[in-house]
C-alpha cells in the first residue's frame, strides 16, 4: 500500500472542484469502537483501482454524532458525483448503530467479522454479511501487493493507516493450520486498516448485479430481449 499514488483528495478542498466531474463509486468503510476506542471512517473512490479519499479517526464521540457525520457524508456534493456503497461493522457495538443508519434512511452493508473460514449472506433484505477477518485482511494484501490501492498524500492520517498496515501480522495456530490477523504488539490500533478492509472487500467481492431483461415482441419469430436495468 503506498500513499504516493497521486497528490490530493477528492474531498479535500483542493480537489473539491474536480470531484463534480466524477462518475465513478464510492466505498465507504465503517470501523466502530467502543466508548473509549477509535472510530474510523474511510471513502475509497474507483472500480478495479481505489483510491482513499477520505480518512477520519475520531474517539469520544457518541453513536448518533457519528451517524450524523455518516449521513452529511454521505449527501456532501462531492459524493453525490457517483454510486455510494456504505459498508459497517457491527460486530460487538456496531448492531445499534446500523439500526440508527436504517433509521436515517441510510442502507448499509453489515458485516459481522468473524474467524470463520468462508463469508456468508445472513439476512437478504438487512444487507447482513458474516466475514472472516483473514478475508478482509488478505483482500487488502493483494491489492496493496498489485498497486491497486493507493493513498492520497495529502490525508491527514494516510501515515497512520500506512503505518497501521505495516503493523499486521499473520499469526497460524500450528494445531488447527487456521491463520489470523492481529498487530505486532499490544496496544497498537487496526481502525484505520479495517474500515478500508471493509470498504475495499465490498467493491471487490460484492455479489454482481445481473442485468434485467425487457422483452419486446418483434411480430415474427422469437422475441427480442434488450438487457437494461438490474434486478
Amino acid at each position: 500500500m503506498t500513499n504516493s499514488g497521486y497528490a490530493g483528495s477528492a474531498l479535500d478542498t483542493k480537489t473539491r472542484g474536480q470531484a463534480r466531474f466524477s462518475r465513478n463509486e464510492f466505498f465507504i468503510g465503517v470501523d466502530l469502537g467502543q466508548a473509549k476506542d477509535y472510530t474510523a471512517i474511510a471513502v475509497l473512490e474507483g472500480n478495479h483501482t481505489y483510491r482513499v479519499r477520505h480518512l477520519v479517526r475520531e474517539r469520544g464521540i457518541p453513536y448518533p454524532t457519528i451517524v450524523n457525520q455518516i449521513h452529511s457524508l454521505i449527501r456532501s456534493r462531492e459524493l453525490r458525483s457517483g454510486r455510494v456503497n456504505l459498508v459497517v461493522d457491527q460486530t460487538g457495538v456496531g448492531a445499534p448503530v446500523v439500526d440508527l443508519l436504517r433509521n436515517k434512511g441510510l442502507m448499509p452493508i453489515a458485516i459481522t467479522i468473524t474467524g470463520g473460514d468462508h463469508p456468508h449472506q445472513e439476512d437478504h433484505k438487512k444487507r447482513t454479511w458474516s466475514v472472516p477477518k483473514r478475508d478482509l485482511i488478505s483482500n487488502l494484501i493483494v491489492l496493496s501487493q498489485t498497486q491497486r490501492m493507493k493513498i492520497a498524500s495529502g490525508l491527514k492520517e494516510a501515515a497512520t493507516l500506512a503505518n497501521e498496515f505495516q503493523n499486521m501480522r499473520v499469526k497460524i495456530d500450528l494445531r488447527t493450520a487456521h491463520d489470523s490477523y492481529t498487530t505486532w504488539r499490544e496496544g497498537q490500533h487496526d481502525d484505520l486498516v479495517l474500515a478500508v478492509a471493509l470498504a475495499s472487500w465490498w467493491a471487490e467481492k460484492r455479489p454482481m448485479r445481473m442485468p434485467k431483461p425487457i422483452v419486446m415482441g418483434s411480430g415474427i419469430g422469437k422475441p427480442e430481449i434488450i438487457w437494461r436495468g438490474f434486478y
